[in-house]
Formats: structure tokens, C-alpha cells, sequence
């Protein structure tokens, strides 16, 4: 397969902001100076792809924001790049008639319905301006990209489109329409800047059944329309695909709802459950544990920093899925050679000073000019190595302080031995009820994991136990109301997910990490080491992808867009297994799925998986969700 849709989704933005034509190869011509004006929606599917430089790199001079107060600016064309809704039409209306540009280059993020577009046209026409609207395209770019292998439906009102607002008991059958047309817009918007048709799975009785309809006739419709389709001719030979088509799987949040919740182990993973971590910029606190302002003084305001963990970060590649003691060891390694590389141009230095004019010393400044030559040159590397090392050691250490703190690590282990039905070591109420271990939220997530997991639902009088112990390290127990109609529901609908026997093993206390010298002392916590195991998700895509036979995956309904007729039967005319295929979550995904479907595909060769999600939520967010949930 050729480029990955991260690829795919950032040349599709570079050739709007060359005003729809390929950017040019040569560096020698200078770039038309233009303005970028985008909305918030805009803005996030631009920030994960690229960065205020390779923007100024296109000629952009000056991005803002459409509904921020602009001031005319008559010389220079200006690119939108916006969703067609009412707010932003009424606002280029505005503009058209403030005169505000030379020219207007309109890229809608989704396709714009006729009357919008007649709004924006007699806007013109009143303004006199018809001259100045260059080009109007729809560009197919509602989605947000974050990995080469990972994607997300939306940023901003994520909410709209949320596991609670799937799952709200009160909800009316236009709302969920709605929902289910948002969700559909953008995954069609997925497939257009992919190039491809894909064959779609689902299984029955839920929101992702609803989707893959709803997805399958939008698909058809926009092949049947010779015309005006927009997998034929020149967009097709972008995205030249191997013969075979990708398999599309849908799959619903309720499948596996312990994973959402689980304490995590992967560097990834970790950040976003613990710190503030959202469309590849993690957000954190300067000056933790700064000395104490003198009495009567204001305290501090604390500095909010922001680092960006992007592609080229070759650490972060590296490392994004590794555990937790793995990445503290590596960011030491890291240090250690980024310091005896600095040692080594001190040391040059040092011998430049040389004094006398004997043989040896002439012969060794010669021979150390080379030297200090190469070092010279290799500085602007090793000033960013070091900001790459100064970044994954803040982020590290936020993210230990978290483990240190909360136990994170205790959890993790329990839980994993919770979703494999292994023996447990340590009664659940004793965690719950020891004051040290974890916020009420932790506890909280312990709990729902135990009880999702559990074969035979506790009795009642376990319950009151747990209850109260809950109650007494000042837990909110509205998710539990919520998770326990889900598993009645459920129990009734279908098998409880099997975990596969994760396990973990420890493997003793820390070796380098642990002498005194370090910057992240790991001193008591567990140095566990994952096992390969299936999560639910990737449990389902394999036997679709390898055309296994299995209870859980026969019943899957089959859609193929290209078929004339919409077949209504679940068996697959394809037999061969798939090498490409795309997972798609309705109601909210996780990186814990993401990393277990990257080492899912680690083992298979030649296989491409993609992870798709209609929001990202990290724990906390979603027991929020489940908590707003039992409250009805």
C-alpha cells in the first residue's frame, strides 16, 4: 500500500494551500504570501499535520482564526478553510461585503449543501465581490489524523458525537439520525482522501450497525453517480491501492467496555490517562514541587508548558508503545550519550588552548581542527537531541509521579489479572478501602473493571460491602448504576468478552535505572513486562481480516458499496484474507486499543491496520461519561 492516510491526509492540505494545485518541487521560487483563515475545526486538522513552519514554508503569513476580529488585508489572497456551517457562511458573508481580501480561495472541510452555497453566492453578488471568490472546492477533510495508523473523527463538540450521547436513555430517534449522519460524513470523507472503497463489517443490533447502513448507501450513491464520483479517474490513481480493497470493521464501544477504563502500562497510553494529552500536544505544569513562596507573598502562577510528540520525534516513535520502565531506561541511556557527546566538544576546547609550538602539539591541533570541525557541524543535532531528551525527561517524570502516587502500578497488575481470570493475590477490598493507594477515581475503575469482568455478578450483600467502602474513599457511584443496567442488558444480548490470558510478569526491581545517579528514580515500583494478548477489538478484526470462523464474528453483516445491488446476506464473497484493513470504534476509543492493534500487526507481516475512533476519551473522561450516564 502506498502512502499512509497520515500521508495522504497532509498532501491533500498542502495542494489547498497552494491554492488546489500540486505544490511545486523547487525550492528556488518563492511562494505566493497568502492568509490561511480557518475555524476551530479547521485548526485541529491542520495543528496534528503541520507546523507554523512548513506553513510559512507554503507562504502562509498569517494563520487566524474566522470569528477572531480581523482587519482587511486588500493585497493579499486569503485561503478558508472552514465547515460549511450557518455561523461560518453568515461570516464569510460578512467579509465578502467588508471587502477584507484581494481574493477568496472557499475550501469547505465537508461537502456544503446547495442553499448554503446559494447564500454565500448571493452574498457576493450584494457585495459586489463576485470577481473575488476564486474558487469554492469541498475538500473531504473531516477527520483528524494523529498517527500513520490512527485516526479521529473530531476535536471540537466531541461530545455530540460521545459514548453517552449514543447511549443516553432519553434519546430521540432525529438525534440519533443526526449522530449516526455526522459520524458517516466524516468516515466517507476518510475513505474519499484514502482512495479507496472499502468492504464493510458490522455486527448486528447497534450504533455501529446503524453506521455501516448509513455508510454503505452514502458510498453507493456517490459510485453510482458517474459523473460526479469521487473514487473514480485522477483521484483513484493518487491513491493507486494494491488490487485488493481494505476491510472495514465497525465495531461498537459496548464490546469491550473494561478496556476504556483499565490503568495502562504503554508510554502512550500512560500520558493520556494521567496528563493532559490531546491531539499530539501533551499540556503540563512547570515548577512542581518549587520551594514554597515566602508567607503573605501571591503563590506563583504556575507556567503551563506545551510539547509537541510528533512524527519526527525518533524517540517517541521508538517508544510511544513501550512500558513504562522500558522508556525510563531508555530515556537515561539517551542522557548518558547525549552527555558524552557534550564532554567530548568540551574537551576539544580545552586542547585548543594549546600552548608551544613543539611537533606534537602542531600535528594534534591539525588533526583536532578536523575534529572540532565535525562537532562544530553536528551542534544543530545535538541541540536537538537535547530538547528531545529535556521533553521525554519532564514528560517521564509527570508521568512517574503519577505511578509513584496513585499505585497506577498496582492497579495495572490487578486489573490485567482481573480481565485474564487469573488468581488474585489481594482481596479488591482491600485496595479500595487502603487510603493510600489511588484517587477515588482509580478505585472507582477497579471496581467497574471487576464487575464488568466478572463470570457471576457479586451478591447483593458483596455489593453493600463494596458500596460502602467505595462511599468511604469518596468514589461517585453513579457509573456503577449505569455499568450494572449494561450488564443486565448485555447478559440477555450476548457472551461477556474474553480478554485472552494477558497476564504480566514481573521481572524484578530495576536494573539501571535504579542507581542513584538517575533522574527518574523508580525506587518501589513494579517493573512489569506485557505479555502479547488480543483485546477484545482486535480479537474481532482478526477473524474478519484472516477469515476465521468464530461465534463471536459469523453473525457480522457483510456490505460491499460496489455491488449493484445491496446484498442482504453476511457471507462474504470474498474468501482470501485481507492485508489492509481499518478499525473503526463508534462511541469512543482508546490508545490502549490502538497500541494492542499496532502489536497486533508488529507480528503479522506484510498486514496494515489502521485504528479509527469517533472521539478519543481517556479514562477519566469516560467514567465521567458513565457517571452522567447512571445519573438518569
Amino acid at each position: 500500500m502506498a502512502a499512509s492516510v497520515r500521508e495522504k491526509q497532509t498532501v491533500a492540505l498542502k495542494r489547498m494551500l497552494n491554492f488546489n494545485a500540486p505544490p511545486l518541487k523547487s525550492t528556488a521560487t518563492e511562494p505566493v504570501w497568502k492568509v490561511l483563515i480557518y475555524d476551530r475545526f479547521g485548526q485541529d486538522i491542520i495543528s496534528p499535520l503541520l507546523s507554523v513552519k512548513e506553513l510559512r514554508d507554503m507562504g502562509i503569513t498569517l494563520h487566524l482564526l474566522l470569528h477572531s476580529d480581523r482587519d482587511p488585508i486588500p493585497d493579499v489572497p486569503a485561503i478558508y478553510f472552514i465547515m460549511p456551517t450557518e455561523e461560518n457562511i453568515d461570516r464569510i458573508c460578512q467579509d465578502l461585503r467588508n471587502q477584507l481580501h484581494e481574493s477568496y480561495f472557499l475550501n469547505f472541510i465537508s461537502a456544503i449543501s446547495r442553499s448554503k452555497l446559494e447564500d454565500v453566492a448571493s452574498a457576493a453578488l450584494a457585495a459586489n465581490a463576485v470577481a473575488q471568490v476564486t474558487k469554492v472546492y469541498d475538500q473531504y477533510l473531516n477527520f483528524i489524523t494523529l498517527e500513520d495508523d490512527m485516526f479521529t473523527l473530531c476535536h471540537q463538540n466531541k461530545e455530540l458525537i460521545s459514548y453517552h450521547a449514543i447511549n443516553r436513555a432519553d434519546i430521540q430517534d432525529t438525534d440519533m439520525e443526526a449522530i449516526m449522519d455526522t459520524i458517516v460524513d466524516s468516515l466517507f470523507c476518510f475513505f474519499v482522501t484514502l482512495g479507496a472503497v472499502p468492504i464493510i463489517r458490522c455486527p448486528r443490533g447497534n450504533a455501529a450497525e446503524m453506521v455501516a447502513v448509513k455508510l454503505d448507501k452514502k458510498l453507493r450513491e456517490n459510485l453510482r453517480d458517474a459523473r460526479n464520483s469521487l473514487f473514480t479517474g485522477d483521484n483513484m490513481a493518487a491513491g493507486q491501492f494494491s488490487f485488493q480493497r481494505p476491510l472495514f470493521v465497525l465495531a461498537d464501544r459496548n464490546v469491550d467496555m473494561a478496556t476504556p477504563l483499565h490503568h495502562t502500562w504503554t508510554y502512550q497510553a500512560l500520558i493520556h490517562d494521567v496528563l493532559d494529552y490531546q491531539l499530539n500536544r501533551v499540556v503540563m505544569e512547570e515548577g512542581l514541587g518549587a520551594e514554597p513562596s515566602p508567607a503573605g507573598a501571591r503563590p506563583k502562577k504556575k507556567n503551563r508548558k506545551a510539547y509537541d510528540l510528533t512524527a519526527a520525534d525518533r524517540f517517541w516513535q521508538k517508544h510511544k508503545g513501550s512500558p513504562f520502565p522500558e522508556v525510563a531506561e531508555s530515556v537515561q541511556e539517551e542522557l548518558d550519550t547525549y552527555r558524552a557527546q557534550e564532554d567530548e566538544v568540551k574537551r576539544l576546547k580545552c586542547i585548543m588552548g594549546l600552548e608551544g609550538e613543539d611537533e606534537g602539539a602542531i600535528s594534534m591541533l591539525s588533526d583536532n581542527t578536523a575534529k572540532l570541525t565535525s562537532a562544530m557541524s553536528s551542534l544543530p543535532e545535538l541541540l536537538e537531541k537535547k530538547r528531545l531528551i529535556d521533553l521525554h525527561t519532564n514528560v517521564a517524570t509527570a508521568v512517574l509521579d503519577h505511578i509513584k502516587s496513585r499505585k497506577l502500578d498496582v492497579y495495572f497488575e490487578y486489573e490485567e489479572k482481573l480481565m485474564s481470570k487469573l488468581t488474585l493475590d489481594k482481596s479488591l477490598l482491600d485496595i479500595i478501602s487502603d487510603p493510600d493507594a489511588g484517587t477515588p477515581e482509580d478505585k472507582m475503575r477497579l471496581f467497574l473493571i471487576y464487575y464488568i469482568t466478572a463470570q457471576q455478578a457479586p451478591s447483593e450483600c458483596d455489593l453493600d460491602q463494596y458500596r460502602t467502602a467505595l462511599l468511604d474513599a469518596g468514589c461517585d457511584l453513579s457509573p456503577l448504576n449505569y455499568i450494572k443496567q449494561w450488564k443486565a442488558f448485555t447478559k440477555m444480548a450476548a457472551t461477556p468478552a474474553n480478554y485472552g490470558n494477558s497476564g504480566v510478569k514481573p521481572m524484578g526491581l530495576f536494573s539501571r535505572v535504579m542507581n542513584s545517579g538517575s533522574q527518574l528514580v523508580m525506587e518501589g515500583v513494579k517493573n512489569l513486562v506485557l505479555k502479547q494478548h488480543n483485546l477484545p477489538v482486535t480479537r474481532i478484526l482478526d477473524n474478519l481480516m484472516e477469515m476465521k470462523s468464530n461465534p463471536e464474528t459469523d453473525d457480522y453483516r457483510y456490505f460491499d458499496p460496489k455491488m449493484l445491488r445491496g446484498s442482504e446476506s453476511s457471507i462474504p464473497r470474498n474468501k482470501n484474507p485481507f492485508q489492509e484493513a481499518i478499525v473503526f470504534v463508534v462511541g469512543g476509543g482508546n490508545y490502549i486499543e490502538y497500541q494492542n492493534l499496532v502489536d497486533y500487526a508488529k507480528v503479522k507481516p506484510g498486514k496494515k491496520v489502521v485504528y479509527g475512533c469517533s472521539e478519543l476519551s481517556n479514562a477519566a473522561q469516560f467514567t465521567k461519561q458513565l457517571s452522567q450516564l447512571g445519573q438518569k
